[in-house]
């Protein structure tokens, strides 16, 4: 199952007799909420999923967007409609990283079909794709969790595989080198973990992923191939999610540290490296 699908392609499935279900995950880090903006336009039917109230956990030690109690995200799925047997089609409306998060949750709960709309909203109207400004109330899902259908990784975990595998570092070059720090307690990264920036995985001045096969050569050249073991984190878990996504359009797995930066730098007893990439 291909982890992403085209405006052109999900048009084509909405308007067929097995449409998927729509999840708008719009958010913006440290900007306002998402839900004012979906609700002055989203797609048909499409309905509203809070990032931080439903797709994460309150910060905190394990980071500033950890895990959500189980609880919580299964009756917030439920609530939005999800059902094992429907497929499930999430959007946002910027960099795909919100909805990257809300496609790898699901995927870890154990959802055997779930696909992020590639380009977001804007690849959306730059089709001619249909707004809605109605009100949707599904009917309640079914959906529960099952986790552990993605790898996930503990602190301990990332660490053990900057050195066996590939860790990956999801956050820009300056932040990974420590040359910056705008949100977490110190700069750095973690030793042994290679640079591979989000922002890398699109086409120049767009959120329309690259190419499976310029994905594959991208992370081949960072020693992320599919034989290999990958992992990767950010800052807290969100844009390291749109990293697995981008690995899984290359054909590679990939594990997360949802804990990321936030939590391993929260941490004074835990090691931090600066400067450029590992020999």
């Amino acid at each position: 199952m291909n982890a992403i699908i085209a405006a052109t392609e999900l048009a084509s499935e909405l308007a067929g007799p097995a449409a998927p279900l729509l999840l708008d995950v719009r958010y913006q880090m440290g900007g306002p909420p998402g839900r004012p903006t979906y609700e002055a336009g989203h797609l048909p039917d499409a309905v509203y999923v809070d990032l931080e109230g439903e797709l994460a956990g309150p910060p905190g030690a394990a980071g500033r967007h950890p895990l959500p109690d189980l609880a919580v995200f299964a009756a917030a799925m439920r609530a939005a409609g999800v059902t094992a047997g429907r497929p499930v089609v999430v959007y946002d409306g910027g960099q795909g990283w919100a909805a990257a998060r809300a496609w790898w949750l699901l995927r870890w709960a154990g959802h055997p079909d779930v696909r992020v709309l590639d380009g977001g909203l804007a690849a959306w109207q730059a089709s001619g794709g249909a707004m809605s400004v109605d009100k949707v109330t599904p009917p309640v899902g079914d959906f529960t969790p099952a986790p552990g259908a993605m790898p996930l990784l503990t602190a301990d975990d990332a660490a053990a595989l900057a050195h066996r595998g590939v860790l990956l570092d999801a956050r820009a070059g300056e932040r990974y080198r420590g040359e910056v720090e705008p949100i977490d307690r110190v700069a750095g990264h973690i030793p042994g973990a290679v640079s591979a920036p989000t922002t890398e995985n699109v086409a120049d001045g767009s959120t329309v992923f690259r190419g499976a096969a310029e994905l594959a050569e991208r992370f081949a050249a960072l020693g992320a191939t599919a034989d290999a073991e990958v992992g990767v984190y950010c800052g807290s878990g969100v844009s390291a999610a749109h990293q697995v996504l981008a690995l899984a359009v290359a054909g590679i797995p990939a594990a997360l540290y949802v804990g990321s930066w936030s939590e391993w730098s929260a941490d004074p007893s835990r090691p931090i490296a600066t400067g450029p990439q590992p020999g």
